[in-house]
């Protein structure tokens, strides 16, 4: 299990989905950063929230989808 984790930069706060590591997840950072590009929003993958206050609070969703969502509205 980990955390994909999508920052805005110079913004507090970020966006967490729980996943698993894999292709699946390469393909779904892939994509995201293909649409949003590199220079506003930061994909990470983490293991425990608890271990990175630097991205609090977080705000956390349940779907691919709705990470999808909230990743395109940080743009």
């Amino acid at each position: 299990m980990c955390y994909l984790i999508a920052k805005k930069f110079e913004e507090t706060g970020c966006v967490a989905l729980q996943t698993t590591h894999g292709q699946h997840l390469a393909d779904l950072k892939r994509e995201l950063l293909q649409k949003v590009g590199y220079d506003d929003i930061q994909l990470v993958t983490i293991s425990r929230p608890s271990a990175y206050g630097e991205y609090e609070p977080y705000q956390f969703v349940d779907t691919e989808d709705e990470f999808r969502q909230a990743v395109l509205g940080m743009c």
